[in-house]
């Protein structure tokens, strides 16, 4: 845990990793996702320096809950998959609709 983080967010931290472990999560993964979960709380909150755009502006990582995980019902988002199709130079993903670019990225 960062030292940065209040008490509130270090027991959030301490509760998501505790959940994550007893769901059969290993280690190393809970601390993962029970990390970025509080960091993204805290873009939200105001209480980090740097926070991307998606952490600001999408809904909580609670209320989120896996409804855009990649095996989720509705997938990654389309500002997701164009940063994907950003990363790995894909061309012509400006004028693709989202179906393409999860075609072009590898998604379903």
């Amino acid at each position: 845990m960062p030292r940065a983080w209040s008490k509130k967010r270090e027991r959030q931290y301490g509760h998501i990793k505790d959940s994550l472990t007893s769901r059969g999560r290993d280690e190393g993964t809970a601390e993962e996702i029970a990390a970025r979960t509080v960091n993204k709380d805290r873009a939200q909150a105001g209480e980090s320096r740097i926070a991307s755009r998606t952490s600001v502006e999408d809904l909580s990582p609670q209320r989120r809950g896996g409804l855009r995980s990649h095996s989720g019902s509705g997938g990654r988002t389309k500002d997701q998959l164009y940063a994907e199709a950003q990363r790995k130079k894909i061309k012509g993903r400006s004028t693709m609709t989202k179906a393409e670019l999860e075609r072009a990225v590898g998604g379903r």
